[in-house]
């Protein structure tokens, strides 16, 4: 967890951009974002200078003597960051703005790749030397900060507390997804060395990034040792879409910062006839945005067949059962209103996941986390697709606390549901027997079908209603009584004081 001093030098940092004439916060986090890699590709290019030293192999760092960019030639070494830092503040920004940038904008050798597509566009946006100095300054007094805390996932909530600033989060319905709530997906459905993992609407890459983090701590070995499945982590397993060229092009590095070479990052409208992805993956993780509704004619045809609708949460769900590959996963944020909607889209997209599909779980979630962006309820939907159903029983969580307050402060707190929702997850043969009343219990398919397919945690909840003793009506009149003479006492009292000061 982020410590208040760590917030105070992101703030801090911030505040160096806002005053320097960087007031949307989509640009600074992009370029806090540009300056983050620049300064993380030295780290990495030294830690694995380290560990081919140490195995005794060949290693040719990216920062040779001789780097061409351009039509010229300059010493690779002024463009790392540790030698970079130390120049005087107009000759760093020279070297930044001429060497470094478009160093990295032509990092990667694919001109096909994800990274390459985006970070064509990409901008230089600091003004000033002065401002540029400030910030490698702020960035690296940030970093020392880091180094000193025991927490191995640091780099990636100060990340996310960068992208938390984004004000325009929220807009159209597109809300950041906790990282810790993604983190928990990503264990619910613990992804394979062999996955081809989807997210149709994946905005910086967090689902993404989890899943290649899961699969480096459960699966190193199995991947990293085998050349075929380490080409298949490093260029196939990975596949994201967004309409925001920004996100996508902060996505693309955030996953290259990571260790994935090239993902597939693409700009797409999911939902439109451009996306031609049916039954290709073994895995989608999502929160899809719930922007209201869209135009038909904007929709591709084959998912109206089903429902015909213009709500956007409803298409999604629709469109991840087209997009898996039979035998495939997925695990998807929803609003509360897909789970107990009463329209006919709504009754039908719930009866394909139960009739058709095999629905295993509905995890309903509190409203407080997606604050303080939103206050909306929200559920996820754990299913596999058959094609042929497979439905028997359906688990279902009352997630009450996810280890943050529920309020806009969004403080840590003792109360965590989240470690028990994945080892009851992972367990479910154990929860037959669970009671109605408590926290998790299973329901039979009939009873939800008899219930007009209503996945609403509170339709099967049952509970427990502990009867209040009240005395007798006539003990309850005295006490009334006795309490009224009391106050009229008192109140003769008071007359009687007012008149003797008189």
């Amino acid at each position: 967890m982020i410590t208040g001093e760590l917030k105070n030098k992101i703030d801090s940092l911030w505040e160096i951009f806002w005053t320097g004439g960087l007031t949307n916060p989509l640009d600074v986090i992009e370029q806090m974002t540009y300056l983050m890699f620049i300064h993380d590709l030295d780290g990495m290019d030294n830690l694995r200078a380290k560990e081919s030293a140490m195995l005794g192999l060949p290693y040719k760092s990216i920062f040779t003597k001789e780097v061409t960019i351009g039509n010229r030639v300059v010493d690779g070494s002024q463009l790392k960051w540790s030698v970079f830092r130390d120049f005087p503040a107009p000759k760093m920004y020279s070297v930044v703005q001429e060497m470094v940038f478009p160093f990295i904008k032509d990092l990667h050798g694919n001109k096909e790749s994800a990274y390459a597509k985006y970070m064509q566009d990409a901008i230089f946006k600091i003004p000033t030397p002065l401002m540029l100095s400030k910030i490698v300054d702020a960035m690296d007094a940030l970093y020392d900060q880091m180094s000193g805390l025991q927490d191995t996932d640091v780099r990636g909530d100060v990340y996310e507390y960068l992208l938390s600033k984004l004000e325009n989060s929220g807009v159209n319905g597109q809300f950041r997804t906790p990282r810790h709530i993604i983190k928990m997906m990503v264990e619910l459905m613990q992804p394979g060395p062999d996955e081809i993992i989807c997210d149709p609407a994946c905005g910086t890459s967090g689902f993404l990034v989890a899943a290649g983090e899961y699969e480096k701590k459960h699966h190193k070995k199995e991947i990293f040792f085998d050349r075929v499945k380490k080409d298949h982590y490093m260029n196939h397993m990975f596949h994201g879409y967004d309409m925001d060229r920004t996100m996508l092009r902060i996505g693309a590095m955030n996953m290259m910062a990571h260790g994935i070479e090239n993902p597939d990052i693409e700009y797409r409208d999911s939902l439109s006839d451009q996306n031609p992805d049916r039954n290709k993956y073994t895995l989608i993780l999502a929160n899809p945005p719930f922007k209201g509704s869209l135009d038909y004619d904007i929709v591709s045809a084959d998912l109206l067949k089903l429902c015909k609708t213009k709500k956007t949460e409803l298409l999604f769900v629709d469109l991840f059962i087209h997009m898996l590959k039979v035998g495939g996963r997925c695990a998807c944020i929803v609003p509360d209103g897909v789970l107990f909607g009463s329209s006919k889209a709504h009754k039908a997209i719930r009866k394909e996941l139960i009739e058709n599909q095999r629905l295993e779980a509905v995890i309903s979630m509190p409203s407080g986390v997606f604050k303080p962006y939103a206050g909306v309820s929200t559920g996820i939907l754990i299913f596999t697709k058959t094609d042929h159903g497979g439905t028997d029983n359906v688990w279902f969580y009352d997630m009450k606390a996810d280890g943050l307050s529920l309020d806009d402060k969004r403080a840590p707190t003792e109360a965590n549901d989240i470690p028990d929702i994945i080892e009851r997850f992972q367990h479910r043969d154990q929860e037959m027997k669970r009671e109605r009343t408590e926290q998790s219990f299973v329901v039979p398919k009939q009873e939800i079908v008899d219930n007009g397919y209503d996945l609403s945690m509170n339709r099967y909840k049952k509970f427990e209603y502990v009867p209040v003793e009240y005395p007798p009506t006539s003990e309850i009149l005295t006490n009334i009584r006795k309490l009224e003479n009391e106050i009229t006492k008192d109140l003769d009292e008071l007359e009687k004081m007012l008149k003797d000061e008189i």
